[in-house]
């Protein structure tokens, strides 16, 4: 009776073990596509999402300063770093949220009334996969003509990203009804709301 009651615990034991190690660990991306206020905002609003980090992304540490980027020169973009959960919301979603609802692709090196080269459409990916996954996106909203203008977004490795100053920390969420933030960033969320309702919360927790 004692053996068998232990290879009992061990039966169970072992089916445990492999269900507990499947779960995919929290994965991030860099995004580029306008103000970091808007593309922050939307992935808010994602579920799956765990964090977003507002940012720098594409220049030197030396630069990776709000004033400096306004001024258009130090190649970097405004960028937001995601971090979500694989199991939840794989990566290829996750691009198409960022393709469809929180900027637009086809507008080169501006959003809005947002211009310079630090609002240009951009993906960094630190990794060949998520450079791949890129790629398979844009060619599926390609072949889908999903715009009638081309696509602009660039891919560029991730060298380094530079968290953004503390009052640019969820800016829109703490903001929302500065003008800016009501015509230019709520819309964005709208169109997660009203494109990705399956992904979409009110409130991340």
């Amino acid at each position: 009776m004692k053996k068998l009651v232990l290879s009992l615990m061990t039966a169970t034991a072992l089916t445990l073990i492999p269900a507990a190690a499947m779960a995919a660990p929290a994965q991030t991306i860099v995004l580029a596509g306008g103000c970091f206020w808007g593309m922050e905002s939307v992935f808010e609003h994602v579920k799956g999402v765990q964090n977003t980090t507002p940012g720098y992304a594409g220049g030197e540490a030396s630069t990776a300063e709000y004033e400096k980027v306004a001024g258009g020169n130090t190649g970097h973009a405004e960028s937001v770093q995601v971090t979500y959960d694989p199991d939840v919301i794989p990566l290829a979603q996750l691009l198409d949220i960022y393709f469809i609802a929180a900027h637009n692709p086809t507008e080169l090196n501006y959003q809005g009334p947002d211009h310079g080269t630090q609002y240009r459409s951009s993906i960094f990916y630190a990794t060949p996969e998520q450079k791949q996954e890129a790629e398979s996106v844009m060619a599926q909203l390609k072949k889908d003509n999903a715009y009638s203008a081309p696509i602009v977004t660039t891919l560029e490795p991730l060298k380094q990203f530079y968290p953004a100053e503390a009052y640019h920390m969820h800016y829109a969420d703490l903001h929302p009804h500065e003008p800016y933030i009501m015509f230019h960033d709520a819309p964005l969320i709208d169109a997660v709301k009203k494109h990705f309702p399956e992904f979409y919360v009110e409130k991340r927790s």
